[in-house]
Formats: C-alpha cells, sequence, structure tokens
C-alpha cells in the first residue's frame, strides 16, 4: 500500500459543471482559488471540458482571461489541469490537427501545466496528436480510459487501452468513471490491474452517482494509486465527487499521508456554500441535502468496517462496503445515489441538464422513459460510453425517440456522424440494420483516423472585423457563431477588469 495519497480538487470545474450546469463564473471561483491552492490539493483541474462553451454562450466570460487570471492568481501553471477531448478539443466535434495542435499550444501558454487528454470512443488515435502537442510544449500528458459496461469493455480490454496510451508517451494514467459504472467487485480488478501492469501513476476519477465512488476510492487506496479526484462540500456528493472532508478522514484511518490543510478546507467550505447560495437556481439538489461537514461528523468506527470490507474483498463484504459507505455519506446528508444509472450510464453533468432541458419543455414526466430509452440507442451506435460529447448525442435521440414515439423517426446529424465513424471507431460494430437505415446507398464508415479526412484550416483567411489575434481566431474555429456573437458583442464593450483584483 502506498504511504501517501495525492487528492487532485476539481471542485472548480467538474464538481460545479455536475451539480450547477457549470454556471460558477470566473469571479466566484476566484473567491476560493487561492485557499484551495494554499489547503495543498496536489492539483487543481481548473478549465476544459464544459467550461469554455459555458463561458461564451451563458457567462458572457472569455475562458481565456479566465485561464489567464487563475494562472496569474497561483502565480503559475505547475498545479493547473484542463480536461480535453482529445481530437474534439473542448467541443463536440473532431478538429483537424493544425487546429489541435495551436489550442494546445494556447492553452498551455495561457495557463494548463496538465492536461488530462481522453476520448469518448477510446479510440487511441484520437490522442495521437494531442498527446505530442502537450509533450511538445511543455505540459504532462494524461491519458484518460473511459470506463463503460458493455459485452466488449472488460478489463483486459481497458489493460490493452491503458498499454497503448502508454506506448504513445503519456506521463499517467487515469480512471475516467464518468457516470460512477465501476462496480466495486470489478473496481478490485481492474485498478489492481492497472497499478500491477502499468508503468506509469494511476489517477481514479469517479462520480458519486450511483453511490460507489466513496468505497471504490478506499479500494483505489488500497491498491496504491497516485492520486484521486475530490471535491469540497457543497459542490461533492450527488453527480458530483467524493467528498475531500470525508476521503482525509479514511486516508488518515489508513495510515497515509494526505498532506492537506484540514481546517483550511473548512474555511473554504464555508466559502462555497455561500457561492451554492447564489448558484441555488440550477442546483436540484439545493435545499434538499447538504450540511456543513466537519472531520469529527464521519463515523470513524463505521470508517474501519468500510476499510476492512475493501481488503477483505468477498462479494459478500464488497456488498456490505457498499451499504455502510452510502450509508455514510446518507448521514452528512449527502444527496442520495441512483442505482438505476448502472442501468442508462447517464453521467452526472448529463443527467443534471437533462433534467433542466425537460423541465423547461414542461417534460419532466418523460424523463424515466428516456432514461430507459438510452441502453437501446447506446447498443445500436456499438457500445459508445457515453461521456461528452456521445452522452449527448445519445441521450438526444433518446429524447427523440421517446417524445415522437416512434424510434428513429428522426436521426440526428450528430447521430449519423457516429454510424459514420467521424467521431472514431466504436468499441463494437454499429447495428447494421439502422446503417443501412440512415446512410445513403453506397455509404461506407470511414476507417483511418479520423482527423486524416479533415483539412487544415488555420491557414485560411478570416476576415472578420471582431477577431484580433490567435485566441480569438481559436475560440472562432472551436464554437462557431456562439464564439462569434460573444467576441463581437465584446467590439461594444472591449475594456475587462481583471477578475482578480
Amino acid at each position: 500500500m502506498a504511504k501517501k495519497i495525492h487528492f487532485t480538487d476539481v471542485t472548480l470545474r467538474d464538481g460545479q459543471q455536475s451539480l450547477t450546469a457549470t454556471r460558477m463564473t470566473t469571479p466566484q471561483a476566484l473567491k476560493v482559488l487561492k485557499k484551495i491552492d494554499q489547503a495543498g490539493f496536489h492539483r487543481m483541474e481548473l478549465w476544459g471540458g464544459a467550461t469554455l462553451d459555458s463561458c461564451i454562450r451563458f457567462l458572457n466570460e472569455n475562458p481565456w482571461d479566465r485561464l489567464e487570471d487563475f494562472a496569474e492568481v497561483l502565480g503559475g501553471t505547475q498545479k493547473i489541469q484542463a480536461l480535453l477531448r482529445g481530437q474534439n478539443l473542448f467541443a463536440y466535434q473532431p478538429y483537424p490537427d493544425d487546429l489541435v495542435i495551436a489550442f494546445i499550444k494556447q492553452a498551455i501558454s495561457s495557463g494548463v501545466g496538465y492536461m488530462r487528454i481522453f476520448d469518448a470512443l477510446n479510440d487511441w488515435r484520437n490522442l495521437q496528436t494531442s498527446i505530442l502537442a502537450v509533450k511538445a510544449f511543455g505540459a504532462k500528458a494524461e491519458g484518460a480510459i473511459s470506463y463503460t459496461v458493455s459485452p466488449v469493455h472488460t478489463t483486459q480490454y481497458f489493460i490493452d487501452y491503458g498499454k497503448k496510451l502508454v506506448e504513445q508517451g503519456v506521463d499517467a494514467i487515469a480512471i475516467k468513471d464518468m457516470a460512477g459504472l465501476l462496480h466495486p467487485r470489478d473496481a478490485i480488478q481492474l485498478i489492481n490491474s492497472l497499478v500491477n501492469e502499468l508503468p506509469v501513476p494511476i489517477a481514479l476519477h469517479t462520480h458519486a452517482t450511483t453511490g460507489v465512488s466513496l468505497f471504490n476510492s478506499v479500494i483505489a487506496m488500497q491498491a496504491g494509486v497516485y492520486s484521486i479526484d475530490s471535491a469540497i462540500t457543497p459542490f461533492a456528493g450527488g453527480t458530483s465527487h467524493t467528498p475531500v472532508e470525508v476521503l482525509i478522514v479514511f486516508a488518515e484511518e489508513m495510515g497515509l499521508e494526505h498532506g492537506l490543510d484540514k481546517e483550511l478546507i473548512l474555511q473554504i467550505q464555508q466559502d462555497l456554500f455561500k457561492i451554492s447560495d447564489e448558484l441555488q437556481d440550477m442546483n436540484p439538489y439545493y435545499g434538499k441535502y447538504y450540511q456543513p461537514v466537519r472531520y469529527e461528523d464521519v463515523d470513524r468506527n463505521l470508517v474501519q468496517q468500510i476499510i476492512k470490507a475493501a481488503a477483505d474483498g468477498t462479494e459478500e463484504t464488497i456488498e456490505m462496503g457498499m451499504q455502510l459507505s452510502r450509508k455514510l455519506l446518507d448521514d452528512l446528508k449527502y444527496p442520495p445515489f441512483d442505482d438505476a444509472l448502472f442501468d442508462s450510464q447517464i453521467p452526472g453533468g448529463m443527467l443534471t441538464n437533462l433534467q433542466n432541458q425537460l423541465k423547461q419543455m414542461g417534460q419532466l414526466d418523460k424523463l424515466d422513459q428516456i432514461m430507459q430509452e438510452i441502453p437501446h440507442v447506446r447498443k445500436d451506435v456499438g457500445y459508445v460510453p457515453l461521456v461528452t460529447p456521445t452522452s449527448q448525442i445519445v441521450g438526444s435521440q433518446a429524447t427523440f425517440n421517446v417524445l415522437s414515439g416512434k424510434r428513429y423517426s428522426f436521426v440526428s446529424n450528430e447521430f449519423k456522424m457516429i454510424l459514420r465513424g467521424e467521431f472514431g471507431q466504436t468499441p463494437a460494430p454499429c447495428n447494421q440494420e439502422l446503417v443501412n437505415q440512415v446512410l445513403a446507398e453506397g455509404e461506407e464508415p470511414m476507417k483511418y483516423r479520423v482527423a486524416s479526412y479533415l483539412h487544415p484550416i488555420l491557414e485560411d483567411e478570416i476576415d472578420l472585423p471582431f477577431i484580433h489575434d490567435q485566441k480569438d481566431l481559436l475560440l472562432h474555429h472551436l464554437l462557431g457563431q456562439n464564439a462569434d456573437q460573444f467576441l463581437e458583442a465584446r467590439e461594444k464593450n472591449p475594456v475587462k477588469e481583471p477578475a482578480y483584483a
């Protein structure tokens, strides 16, 4: 067992993305950023994922300014982690290599020191250019395995994929369990196998949605993982991540050094409750769950029972450990788990957004039907993992199917892209009958690496008066009309007050 465990804080990126649909503003984040740094976290995930799109569309913020403000406050880039969707960058479709390289170069220049890179289909070819670019421009590259469950996703499948990423030059591997689908009985085998068979550090990224993230974190600490993603209350639990306040107690009871300033974390917790109040309209859990959590609130007798259950690892003790860890979080007033997600496989952020969208449409009563439809759609497209962008595409198609009353009476262009292979190779072949129905006669899915079909775009001249530099140009290419509208509006109010002042 490792004598030290590192914790990566994801409160200001994935935590707030999962619970409040990425609506935390830069000024709100800056209220706690310096304290989180001082608390001693190994790294902080602060950028990437949905934050760029959300900054532009909902917060009227420039994502480059956000990153650079963070880097200035922190006095460097060493701890700043960003999430990159491989060839899709920070958006929802594959981009040509020249744009991928330029975007990564700028991200590293603006503040990213550590890039976690994943592909929604686990197609390693979609990570090649990103890994090379991250390393070339002086940052660290972590390859993420998008965890999912299907007949083709065996432990050996994930081990082989991890080895392929190591061959491509990654500095570390992350198990990216975006929907909390890694059942503890499988976690024991997978985590131990990766730790023992791969020559790079292993990180665990798992959401609390299904009520197994805490128990899996204990299993991971016993297996000797290098780091675990965590969040600070009240941006932890529910569809977010395991609360660091609880993980600290487990680490101490297991004799592991964590290097965190416990009292400072409690101060940050108080600040975050105020921010949570400001974002209450976006949080479906607000007012129903969460309370200030102190370390003495965590039942250490229960903690010891959970640790022993994980160490024993039998079917009976695994079930007991799951139930005890769920009880522990329930006693501390974290949101309840949802076992149904083991079937629907919906990630936390996707579930929150789906609930909000259905509520706006007046169709919230259709949520259960849509969740039952998602596994059918997923099987038809080759058991793709449900992570951005495939989670949105499959979820939207399931919604269309339910609301129309007939499967595939309408098919989105993005759904067709999966069938054509425009996102990469699916884990299993797509439903051939559906492929024949949707694609034109004689149209064959792509065979080679996606980017090999895409023309470079940065050499094309762009004559738009609101594009003044490389950062503007990159946003234009990445986020299209939404970025153009934002940049054009900026022309009318060009003065930016530093958010950190």
